[in-house]
Protein backbone atom coordinates (compact mmCIF):
# COMPACT_ATOMS: atom_id res chain seq x y z
CA UNK A 1 0.00 0.00 0.00
CA UNK A 2 3.15 2.47 0.65
CA UNK A 3 4.43 1.96 -2.38
CA UNK A 4 0.81 1.78 -4.66
CA UNK A 5 -1.22 4.64 -2.75
CA UNK A 6 1.33 6.10 0.03
CA UNK A 7 4.24 7.52 -1.63
CA UNK A 8 2.49 9.21 -4.58
CA UNK A 9 0.12 10.81 -2.70
CA UNK A 10 2.92 12.09 -0.42
CA UNK A 11 5.34 13.02 -3.85
CA UNK A 12 2.02 14.69 -5.78
CA UNK A 13 1.11 17.32 -2.48
CA UNK A 14 5.21 17.58 -1.88
CA UNK A 15 5.64 18.52 -5.87
CA UNK A 16 2.44 20.84 -5.66
CA UNK A 17 4.01 22.82 -2.15
CA UNK A 18 7.29 23.26 -4.26
CA UNK A 19 5.74 24.52 -7.34
CA UNK A 20 3.47 27.16 -5.16
CA UNK A 21 6.80 27.88 -4.04
CA UNK A 22 8.52 28.57 -7.56
CA UNK A 23 10.72 25.75 -6.80
CA UNK A 24 10.24 23.21 -9.58
CA UNK A 25 7.90 19.86 -7.70
CA UNK A 26 8.30 18.15 -10.88
CA UNK A 27 12.05 17.40 -10.02
CA UNK A 28 10.52 15.79 -6.89
CA UNK A 29 8.04 13.90 -8.96
CA UNK A 30 11.19 12.51 -11.59
CA UNK A 31 12.75 11.05 -8.55
CA UNK A 32 10.23 9.03 -7.08
CA UNK A 33 8.81 7.58 -9.58
CA UNK A 34 12.53 6.58 -11.26
CA UNK A 35 13.86 5.78 -7.70
CA UNK A 36 11.39 4.20 -5.74
CA UNK A 37 8.57 3.45 -8.35
CA UNK A 38 10.83 1.61 -11.02
CA UNK A 39 9.55 3.75 -13.67
CA UNK A 40 10.94 4.17 -16.57
CA UNK A 41 13.32 7.96 -16.97
CA UNK A 42 11.74 8.49 -20.56
CA UNK A 43 8.37 7.86 -19.02
CA UNK A 44 8.43 9.70 -15.90
CA UNK A 45 9.67 13.00 -17.86
CA UNK A 46 6.52 12.41 -20.20
CA UNK A 47 4.91 12.42 -16.82
CA UNK A 48 6.21 15.45 -15.46
CA UNK A 49 6.14 17.70 -18.36
CA UNK A 50 2.53 16.63 -18.16
CA UNK A 51 2.27 17.90 -14.26
CA UNK A 52 4.23 20.90 -15.90
CA UNK A 53 1.42 22.49 -17.95
CA UNK A 54 -1.18 22.54 -15.48
CA UNK A 55 0.93 24.23 -13.15
CA UNK A 56 2.61 26.72 -15.47
CA UNK A 57 -1.06 27.46 -17.12
CA UNK A 58 -2.12 28.70 -13.33
CA UNK A 59 1.19 30.50 -12.57
CA UNK A 60 1.13 32.40 -15.69
CA UNK A 61 -2.79 33.60 -15.25
CA UNK A 62 -1.71 33.83 -11.37
CA UNK A 63 0.94 36.40 -12.66
CA UNK A 64 -0.85 38.14 -15.44
CA UNK A 65 -3.61 38.88 -12.98
CA UNK A 66 -1.32 41.00 -11.17
CA UNK A 67 0.66 42.33 -13.76
CA UNK A 68 3.54 40.88 -13.45
CA UNK A 69 4.12 39.52 -16.57
CA UNK A 70 6.62 41.57 -18.71
CA UNK A 71 4.85 41.14 -22.24
CA UNK A 72 8.05 42.13 -24.38
CA UNK A 73 10.20 40.03 -22.60
CA UNK A 74 7.56 36.94 -23.14
CA UNK A 75 7.44 37.83 -26.90
CA UNK A 76 11.34 37.62 -26.81
CA UNK A 77 11.10 34.32 -24.77
CA UNK A 78 8.64 31.85 -26.13
CA UNK A 79 9.89 31.55 -29.99
CA UNK A 80 12.97 30.22 -28.70
CA UNK A 81 11.33 28.81 -25.70
CA UNK A 82 9.59 26.78 -28.97
CA UNK A 83 12.33 26.07 -30.73
CA UNK A 84 14.81 24.57 -28.02
CA UNK A 85 11.44 22.43 -26.82
CA UNK A 86 11.31 20.89 -29.74
CA UNK A 87 14.93 20.32 -30.55
CA UNK A 88 15.03 18.87 -27.12
CA UNK A 89 12.31 16.60 -27.82
CA UNK A 90 13.85 15.46 -30.98
CA UNK A 91 17.21 14.73 -29.47
CA UNK A 92 15.66 13.03 -26.84
CA UNK A 93 14.07 10.57 -29.11
CA UNK A 94 17.08 10.82 -31.31
CA UNK A 95 19.36 9.64 -28.49
CA UNK A 96 20.06 6.71 -26.35
CA UNK A 97 18.11 7.00 -22.68
CA UNK A 98 21.27 5.51 -21.09
CA UNK A 99 23.40 8.14 -22.20
CA UNK A 100 21.11 11.33 -20.95
CA UNK A 101 20.76 9.54 -17.57
CA UNK A 102 24.08 11.00 -15.93
CA UNK A 103 24.06 14.19 -17.84
CA UNK A 104 20.71 14.64 -16.22
CA UNK A 105 21.85 13.73 -12.84
CA UNK A 106 24.59 16.12 -12.96
CA UNK A 107 22.19 19.15 -14.23
CA UNK A 108 20.06 18.20 -11.15
CA UNK A 109 23.05 18.43 -9.12
CA UNK A 110 23.82 21.85 -9.81
CA UNK A 111 20.33 23.35 -10.28
CA UNK A 112 20.05 22.29 -6.53
CA UNK A 113 23.47 23.49 -5.54
CA UNK A 114 22.72 26.75 -7.50
CA UNK A 115 19.17 26.91 -5.17
CA UNK A 116 21.08 25.90 -1.72
CA UNK A 117 23.92 28.67 -2.48
CA UNK A 118 21.24 31.64 -3.91
CA UNK A 119 21.59 34.67 -1.73
CA UNK A 120 17.95 36.21 -1.00
CA UNK A 121 17.70 39.70 -3.13
CA UNK A 122 15.65 41.96 -0.25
Amino acid sequence: MVKTVLLPLLAGCGAGILSAWGVGGGTLLLLVMTLWLGVEQPVAQGINLLYFLPTAAAGLICHGKHGLLDREVIRCAVPWGLLAAAAGAWLSTAVDPALLRRPFGVFLLLAGAATLLQKDEK
